[in-house]
């Protein structure tokens, strides 16, 4: 786990900001092959009679005007702003005494059709790339049509790139899709798995109850008539154990969902060491085991406790355990710190609050190289707060670090397993 990275320069420009500069370094473009530059004998292209004239030159500061427009209109109003990118593209272009609209023009419209294509519908898109190819066969024909001279080829080359630059953009949305798709599956596998996973501890919590009920029961049927404080006792024991276990199943199987054992093979979480010499039903008491098998494997855990503990239900007594244990086992595995601090906080009113963090990677520290999970683990610890109605938070910590809190509700008249 690592500290979000700034957002890239060229990702905080908009597609409109990009297309007004596309504009601006065509028309440099345009204007240096019709100058003589350092190095030529004179310029690349005779410039045309009219935009030497004042009537050329607003017809370029109108199509400046159009594309400044167009490029304000991408990001809401595409087909709008494509629709002035194209007209300042064909009026640019006439004062220049061309025959086919120069590529230079159609830079604009290019980043408008990647634009497009990357962030709006497969139709839209379609319809986008029609209407820019659709300009380019209209200019000619109308120069055909009126007895000119046509740039056919040139027209083609500038179809191309248009073309290409339309490809581009349906790729980035294809596997923006595909992403998604591959995140959500993801993300539904993780709470499926998570369910099930809390789905066989509960039915541990629930067999450990029953099997208490019924050796206790036992032992009253036996005593009842000659020790019946005995058998006062072990009622008492029945009674408590019972109201344990049915407040919860109130709470969690409401939130749990059938699935397919199968589903859920090979799904569970990694522990931090090799999980050998925890209990099967572990809670807050085994921390300070949790942080010896965390230390074997190169991490240093500091356990704090805050607050006066008192007597947690099984169920969450449980789901904060493995919260921490997940939380830890993600510093080992992905932050390259080689210590963390587990925080207890039993302060809060009616609730509990665990806090694991980290101070990021530590410069040297050869254990792990840090980088970026699966996403399952943080996915698995929002599902298990979830189910129990609690407050989940992870992210960078202002200095450094990541930072995992969960604050679970604590139920009136709690009482330990």
């Amino acid at each position: 786990m690592s500290s979000t990275p700034a957002v890239p320069f060229f990702k905080r420009v908009t597609p409109g900001g990009w297309a007004a500069v596309a504009w601006g370094a065509g028309i440099v473009f345009t204007a240096l092959l019709r100058i003589r530059v350092p190095g030529q004998d004179g310029p690349d292209v005779m410039p045309g009679f009219i935009i030497l004239r004042w009537d050329g030159l607003a017809m370029l500061a109108v199509a400046t005007l159009l594309t400044l427009r167009g490029s304000a209109l991408l990001a809401e109003r595409p087909t709008a702003a494509l629709h002035h990118l194209l007209a300042a593209a064909v009026i640019a272009s006439t004062p220049l005494g061309v025959i086919a609209i120069p590529a230079a023009q159609y830079l604009a419209v290019d980043v408008a059709l990647y634009a497009i294509a990357a962030a709006r519908p497969r139709e839209e898109a379609l319809r986008a790339l029609l209407l820019a190819l659709g300009l380019l066969v209209a200019y000619l024909a109308v120069r055909l049509v009126a007895g000119w001279s046509a740039g056919t080829t040139a027209s083609l080359a500038v179809g191309l790139t248009a073309l290409v630059a339309w490809l581009l953009g349906r790729s980035q949305a294809q596997g923006r899709e595909f992403a998604e798709r591959d995140r959500t599956r993801a993300a539904e596998q993780a709470a499926t798995a998570e369910r099930l996973r809390i789905a066989r501890e509960m039915h541990d919590t629930v067999a450990h109850s029953i099997g208490i009920v019924a050796l206790q029961a036992g032992a009253a049927r036996r005593v009842i008539d000659t020790q019946p404080e005995g058998a006062r006792q072990a009622l008492t024991e029945i009674e408590t154990a019972s109201r344990e276990t049915l407040a919860g199943l109130r709470r969690m199987l409401g939130a749990l969902r059938t699935a397919d054992a199968e589903a859920g093979a090979g799904q569970a979480a990694p522990v931090p060491a090799d999980g050998r010499g925890l209990p099967e039903m572990p809670g807050l008491a085994d921390l300070d085991r949790l942080a010896q098998l965390t230390g074997n494997a190169g991490v240093r855990v500091t356990v704090r406790r805050a607050g006066t503990p008192g007597p947690l239900p099984p169920d969450i007594d449980l789901s904060a355990f493995r919260i921490v244990q997940e939380a830890v086992t993600n510093v080992v595995r992905h932050s390259g710190a080689d210590s963390c601090t587990v925080t207890v906080d039993h302060s809060g009113p009616g609730s509990l609050a665990v806090t694991v963090e980290d101070l990021g990677p530590v410069g040297g520290h050869a254990r792990v190289h840090p980088g970026p999970g699966s996403g399952y683990g943080l996915t698995g610890m929002r599902e298990r707060v979830a189910v129990l109605h609690g407050e989940f938070t992870a992210g960078p910590r202002p200095g450094g670090g990541f930072r995992v809190t969960a604050r679970l509700p604590l139920p009136t008249g709690a009482t330990t397993r």
